[in-house]
């Protein structure tokens, strides 16, 4: 007879029953026919929606990933991109017979991490690990719902890299999303594993499954979970992540654009609207009373240099709201370093 000997087989038994399919809902137009659209010597069949009548709407489900219950009383973690839809309705399945409406308590692009809430009891929960204390090629098992359909796949693998910094496209509209600080791990992680765990054989999760390359094999990444850790314990206190505010639109520097432009520097935030009549500096905000203007260039906050790497946005999560913050800038050649009280977005 043979003996559950494999760690994999205990790490299954005690995460599986927190991992969590999170269902996005919404109101659509019912199509009530189709009809035949020739275009380009080609014949397409398109929808006919009525789009007139109230009761003509109809709950479609238009994506889905998963996530994982972290207490007995209902706070899940998953991706952002998974829930980004502002408007969209979710729904948590926590197996085939039991299904709860959740509330998105709080979205973090920058870190691509989201926290919901369902309501009842004794939620089976998996325990958070220190992300900090990760180790290179410690084993690790990804756990999700690829494709929505293969409910509770595991696969097994190593950390194989720390600190990856990654472009990723996703979301309901695939926008860029720069992430870093991320843990590489050859476990797969594929389409709907996405807000699914990370967990060390302790069965403890150190990270969120986020991204995988495409075309690549082997060559996943998931966000630590003490990035999610964070934004939990402010969702608990204040009831929303509470973050600092610049007040100020800008593009990051690189080589190409500082060439193309005949800029002084390579890296940095160059202040400048995205529209015309647009303010680049909001009124009365934290730049705009440090005396921040249009086209500076802003090299530093908190002595820390600012790159495509390492972004402003980023750099400035570790700051605190009514903190004094000197940011370095440079404007008409001239360095000059100015202090700004951040207040709260």
């Amino acid at each position: 007879m043979l003996k559950n000997s494999s760690p994999i087989i205990k790490i299954a038994k005690k995460v599986c029953p927190a991992v969590i399919t999170v269902v996005v809902s919404k109101d659509l137009p019912k199509v009530e026919d189709f009809y035949s659209f020739p275009y380009g010597g080609k014949e397409y069949i398109m929808p006919m929606m009525d789009n007139r009548q109230k009761n003509h709407m109809e709950k479609t489900q238009i994506g889905g990933g998963s996530g994982f219950i972290i207490s007995r009383d209902g706070y899940v973690i998953t991706s952002n991109h998974v829930v980004a839809d502002t408007i969209a309705d979710y729904t948590v399945i926590v197996d085939p017979k039991n299904k709860y409406s959740a509330k998105v308590l709080s979205r973090n692009p920058i870190n691509d991490t989201a926290v919901l809430k369902i309501e009842g009891r004794n939620f089976s929960y998996i325990n958070m690990a220190d992300s900090n204390k990760i180790q290179l090629g410690e084993e690790v098992v990804a756990i999700g719902n690829p494709l929505g359909e293969f409910h509770d796949t595991l696969s097994a693998g190593i950390v194989s890299g720390l600190s990856r910094y990654i472009t990723a496209f996703g979301g309901i509209d695939h926008q860029m999303q720069n992430l870093r600080g991320l843990i590489q791990t050859d476990a797969a992680i594929n389409p709907g594993n996405s807000g699914g765990p990370l967990v060390n054989m302790k069965g403890e999760v150190i990270g969120v499954n986020t991204a995988m390359i495409m075309g690549a094999q082997n060559i996943g990444f998931a966000i630590p979970i003490n990035y999610a850790k964070k934004d939990l314990a402010e969702v608990k206190k204040y009831g929303k992540i509470v973050m600092p505010f610049l007040g100020v639109k800008y593009v990051l520097l690189n080589k190409e654009m500082a060439k193309a432009n005949k800029l002084p520097v390579e890296n940095g935030a160059l202040v400048v609207r995205e529209l015309l009549g647009e303010d680049p500096v909001i009124k009365g905000s934290s730049a705009d009373k440090a005396g921040i203007k249009e086209f500076d260039i802003i090299l530093e906050c908190n002595n820390q240099p600012i790159s495509i790497e390492n972004t402003l946005a980023q750099i400035m999560q570790k700051c605190a709201v009514g903190q004094e913050t000197d940011f370095k800038v440079l404007r008409n050649g001239q360095e000059m370093v100015l202090k700004v009280v951040l207040t709260e977005k």
